[in-house]
């Protein structure tokens, strides 16, 4: 019963993390965050626009998920990868060098120790949930009461 209520308790704080960032990023205009997805110098040129269009719109889907408790393992393995890749890219810029605005929750934070702290907490919460939802059978249920993959 402990594990189900911290369960509970990660994808719900989770979920609010990501409808939060996405929240965030919504009220900027596009092209804004595209800047702090270009700054990365990760992606190509052609892919930085559509990547700030739909990240967010991802993200708050995803957070509403999690928050709902729908389709768990696989939205909690889908938060543990979008964490991941963040992570890894942050963890990139920084060992370059890169003095860029993180682009976590929109416009206005630099990359820092403390955001890959932050991240890191976050990617730990999210891989804690996936471990507990694996545990759980039933977290395979979606809307319609259905189980299986």
């Amino acid at each position: 019963m402990r594990a189900r209520r911290l369960a509970l308790l990660l994808r719900i704080a989770l979920g609010l993390v990501f409808a939060y960032a996405a929240y965030t990023k919504l009220r900027q205009p596009t092209g804004i965050f595209a800047l702090s997805i270009d700054s990365y110098q990760m992606l190509p040129e052609s892919m930085v626009f559509a990547m700030a269009y739909a990240l967010p719109w991802c993200e708050l889907a995803l957070g509403l998920l999690l928050i709902a408790g729908v389709w768990l393992r696989y939205t909690s393995w889908t938060a543990a990868a979008l964490l991941t890749a963040f992570f890894t890219m942050m963890g990139i810029a920084s060992a370059r060098g890169l003095g860029i605005d993180c682009g976590c929750f929109g416009v206005g934070e630099t990359l820092s120790p403390g955001t890959l702290a932050r991240d890191g907490a976050l990617l730990a919460v999210a891989f804690t949930l996936v471990w507990l939802t694996m545990r759980d059978d039933r977290s395979w249920t979606g809307p319609t009461g259905r189980t299986g993959p």
